[in-house]
């Protein structure tokens, strides 16, 4: 009885609501329970090692699922890079000397998982500045002699609409040409007329012919992937240094390679675009929409790229007064901006030599563009060529060297519809005075800053105007 009252005054007594609940475990639950809760899914993390162009390298622990696009952001945001949505992953067989850029959708630790324990293939981050423009500029990539509709399709279609037949999953436009094929188990090439149909790669055994009983099933792309030949000269003994081939994702070796090598850089080119939309479809149209999802007026294959983050936050702005005020009107901003060039010109005419006391800068002029990111020193013709390749044939793409010809010299390389010119820069000398051109002395300029800066503003005697340079990035 007495145990029953003690019970009651304790029922009687009014509780007292608890004001963290988050904080306690129910009365009702067990200690054990807990151990039968779902645990949080920690996502494996693996170490991967990405180089530059400078062959530094630097290691990041990454998650297994990791996107190539994600660990080119990581780069970006660990190095401090603007990011103009062009870095891009690329993957490099050294022993076979093949390359290719990696789909911002893929899986890094699927790339490296189909290599081989004794190769010492490296991914490498740079830019790729011909990674979607095709999207932007499909005329040059898909040539009229080299496409064909279906017979259904009557009307004359835009260049804008071929981009929308890749797209489809209904209709599919067709690619024919002259390729050359390495014979299997053979050193030698044959010249053979291919066919890019929906479903895969073939050669014609007769001429042109494109009757089914003359067709012949060269490659399909879902197991394989698509590499750029970068020595298939030296390597493989190809007719021409425009190669591409294909690569099982679970290969055995060489011997497995379906190799291939165009005439021109034009027809590898619409080869390899075609090939990806093929095999990636709408994937590709996503990974080039990402970056502008959610801004107003994008309209389908009709999107202008996004400005740097430095432009945006750039204001003109007078500070002359007793209160600064933001320069409206364009004409104005720019007559400042150039008196602020001069001036930031004449304040650098006096640098400061190695025990500190000052010296001119004419004695410095043919030293200044050294420390340019676009500047590469004593690099020759081939590696300047596959420097401005491995940034993408977009017309503008740039470097300055030294000539190898002329000690005194410099050359601009410059990437212009889909081919590589050169163009020398002479030095003259006038009074005492050392000038550099590129007119045979018509326009002159102090230095070649001073030269790059023009030429990024006018086209002058150059095919187009600077635009992109390439430049040896450290990790």
């Amino acid at each position: 009885n007495r145990r029953k009252k003690k019970d009651d005054n304790i029922l009687e007594i009014p509780s007292i609501p608890n004001p963290f609940p988050e904080l306690c475990c129910s009365p009702f639950a067990s200690v054990l329970s807990a151990s039968l809760l779902p645990k949080a899914t920690s996502r494996k993390k693996q170490v991967i090692k990405v180089y530059s162009e400078d062959d530094t390298s630097r290691a990041l622990e990454v998650p297994s699922d990791i996107t190539a696009r994600d660990v080119c952001q990581l780069l970006i945001l660990k190095n401090h890079y603007i990011d103009d949505h062009s870095w891009t992953l690329f993957e490099q067989l050294t022993h076979t000397g093949l390359g290719r850029a990696i789909e911002d959708h893929e899986l890094v630790m699927e790339v490296q998982s189909n290599w081989a324990m004794e190769e010492e293939n490296k991914l490498y981050f740079r830019k790729n500045y011909a990674k979607y423009e095709f999207f932007k500029n499909p005329l040059s990539f898909f040539p009229d002699h080299m496409i064909s509709f279906p017979s259904e399709t009557n009307a004359a279609v835009s260049h804008s609409g071929v981009l929308q037949m890749f797209l489809s999953s209904s209709t599919y436009p067709e690619i024919h040409g002259y390729l050359h094929a390495k014979e299997q188990g053979k050193k030698s090439w044959k010249k053979l007329y291919f066919l890019l149909r929906r479903s895969g790669l073939y050669f014609s055994t007769k001429g042109t012919s494109k009757e089914p009983r003359h067709l012949q099933f060269f490659c399909e792309f879902s197991n394989s992937d698509m590499y750029m030949s970068l020595t298939g000269k030296k390597i493989f003994g190809a007719p021409t240094n425009y190669g591409f081939c294909f690569k099982p994702n679970k290969s055995g070796g060489t011997r497995d390679l379906k190799l291939l090598c165009a005439d021109d850089e034009q027809s590898r080119t619409c080869w390899m675009t075609a090939i990806r939309l093929l095999k990636y479809g709408m994937q590709l149209y996503q990974n080039y929409m990402q970056p502008y999802q959610g801004r107003s007026g994008c309209s389908p294959l009709n999107v202008t790229p996004m400005r740097s983050i430095s432009e945006n936050s750039l204001v003109a702005m007078d500070f002359s007064g007793h209160r600064s005020r933001i320069i409206e009107n364009p004409t104005e901003a720019l007559s400042v901006a150039v008196e602020e060039g001069l001036a930031w010109r004449r304040r650098g005419c006096l640098r400061l030599n190695s025990h500190g006391s000052p010296i001119a800068m004419s004695n410095m002029g043919t030293s200044i563009h050294r420390s340019q990111s676009w500047f590469h020193h004593k690099i020759s013709r081939e590696e300047a060529q596959r420097l401005i390749l491995q940034h993408g044939l977009v017309d503008g793409v740039f470097l300055v060297r030294d000539s190898q010809s002329n000690p005194k010299t410099f050359v601009l390389s410059l990437s212009h519809g889909l081919k590589i010119k050169h163009f020398q820069i002479v030095p003259l000398e006038d009074d005492g005075k050392l000038f550099y051109t590129l007119d045979d002395g018509h326009t002159r300029f102090t230095d070649l800053i001073q030269l790059v800066e023009f030429y990024q503003l006018n086209k002058g005697v150059l095919p187009c105007k600077l635009k992109h340079y390439c430049a040896r990035i450290a990790l």
